[in-house]
């Protein structure tokens, strides 16, 4: 590792997430930890002492943008703020990072963070300040506590890592086998966020609805935040088809603060792409668990992920994704063109698919998610719903909150303020947000 000229100690900091939930929990706990050491958040990085690059790894090219955003770091007059480089790149990257440029002072993978105040001590001092280790023990003990929330909306981490070893995905080497945080951890977070001002919280792990604590499982644990005053709004992400067990099932029933969206993902409407993908389901399982999902929730949001381009798919293997899609008729879904990751075992898979291929695939993937994204969005107009309030709006005196079904809902609704809770009726629908009319404000 290029070893850095010792600097000033960092007094200001600026943290700049990328991808998932789960890297902007982890971008809101690095924040927290730096102040707590006495460092100040400042708005961007251009007046930054200290940069937190906290990456992602799973799209092509994770790695080139990386190095660009670390480039234009550099200021006019020649100098550059202290520069980390944390999450995902840094684990699979480690010291090639720092052999490749001299302007990143740290790297520290995502099982290490909670190390980054002592790592930004070592880069102060000119020394090496490199940690990818994946410890056992978890890294959420040496966390500080969580800070009063400034949204009312919150990411509550309670899994990491992945067992399922798809075989085209790096999360299971840069994040580590599962691992779920003990029970009492997870609820007194929980109520910390609560107390902080928190109304909805969203769990989050790369495999959410695997996380258990003894006999307890997700569905349990649910139920437990069922009870906390003053969480309004419970929702969790994401989950695999093999864990979604019939008590969390029954949760979406019986759970009154449990949202009716699910998201899972399936990648392929395929059997034989599935096997090649490792995915442990075929296309009439994971369509008999969402029958079984409807059964007990039938206005629940279906959202899902598709890859398009694996290797050795064919013209029928797409067609069956398009098939599943509008069988299925998601409220929402995410679609990309497969991309190899190194390391993992579909890179070196015969049939890899021509890019015009895959560019042609997903556009009609996409015009047809999105057909289906705008028919759910429509079917709510006339419909009254309770919308927390998020954020103010780009219009004068509006407001813009999320429905049950987490759509984006822009209301014009006077007195009402961030983190009320009101009571709209939804007059118009477009395939990324709706309009509503304020009927009433609902009880705190």
């Amino acid at each position: 590792m290029n070893r850095p000229e010792p600097k000033n100690p960092p007094r200001t900091f600026h943290v700049k997430s990328f991808g998932c939930q789960m890297n902007v929990y982890d971008g809101e706990r690095m924040a927290e930890m730096l102040g707590a050491q006495g460092m100040t958040a400042a708005e961007d990085g251009a007046n930054a002492d200290m940069v937190v690059l906290n990456t992602c790894h799973i799209r092509e090219k994770a790695v080139d943008k990386v190095y660009s955003d670390i480039g234009r770091l550099r200021r006019e007059d020649g100098t550059r703020p202290m520069i980390a480089v944390a999450g995902c790149v840094a684990q699979a990257e480690g010291s090639e990072i720092t052999r490749r440029t001299k302007m990143v002072d740290i790297v520290v993978g995502p099982q290490a963070y909670h190390r980054l105040p002592e790592l930004v001590e070592k880069a102060t001092r000119g020394e090496e300040a490199l940690d990818t280790d994946m410890p056992a023990a978890s890294k959420f003990g040496a966390l500080p506590g969580r800070s009063r929330q400034a949204r009312p909306t919150a990411f509550l981490t309670v899994q990491e890592g992945c067992d399922k070893f798809c075989t085209y995905c790096v999360v299971p080497y840069t994040r580590g086998a599962e691992i779920s945080r003990p029970w009492d951890a997870v609820l007194d977070e929980a109520k910390a966020l609560v107390d902080g001002g928190a109304r909805e919280i969203t769990l989050l792990g790369q495999n959410v609805n695997a996380w258990g604590d003894g006999e307890r499982g997700l569905h349990d644990l649910i139920i437990a935040l069922d009870r906390l005053d003053g969480l309004a709004r419970i929702r969790y992400t994401t989950s695999h088809p093999n864990d979604m067990t019939d008590g969390l099932i029954a949760a979406h029933r019986d759970v009154e603060k449990l949202m009716p969206y699910l998201h899972l993902p399936v990648q392929s409407g395929s059997d034989p792409i599935l096997k090649a993908m490792n995915r442990s389901h075929t296309r009439d399982s994971y369509l008999r668990l969402l029958d079984k999902v409807r059964a007990v929730r039938p206005d629940i949001a279906l959202s899902g992920d598709f890859i398009v381009g694996f290797p050795g798919e064919t013209d029928a293997d797409f067609e069956a994704t398009l098939s599943l899609v509008r069988e299925v008729g998601y409220a929402y879904a995410f679609s990309f063109k497969y991309s190899p990751r190194p390391g993992t075992p579909a890179a070196d898979m015969d049939g890899q698919i021509a890019a015009h291929v895959m560019d042609e695939r997903l556009q009609r993937l996409q015009a047809r998610i999105i057909a289906d994204q705008l028919a759910f969005n429509q079917a709510t107009v006339g419909k009254s719903c309770a919308v927390l309030i998020e954020k103010p709006g780009r219009k004068p005196g509006q407001l813009v909150g999320k429905s049950p079904w987490l759509q984006s809902v822009h209301v014009v609704a006077e007195g009402a303020k961030i983190g009320d809770m009101i009571e709209v009726e939804i007059v118009s629908a477009g395939p990324n947000s709706l309009a509503g009319e304020l009927m009433r404000r609902k009880a705190a």
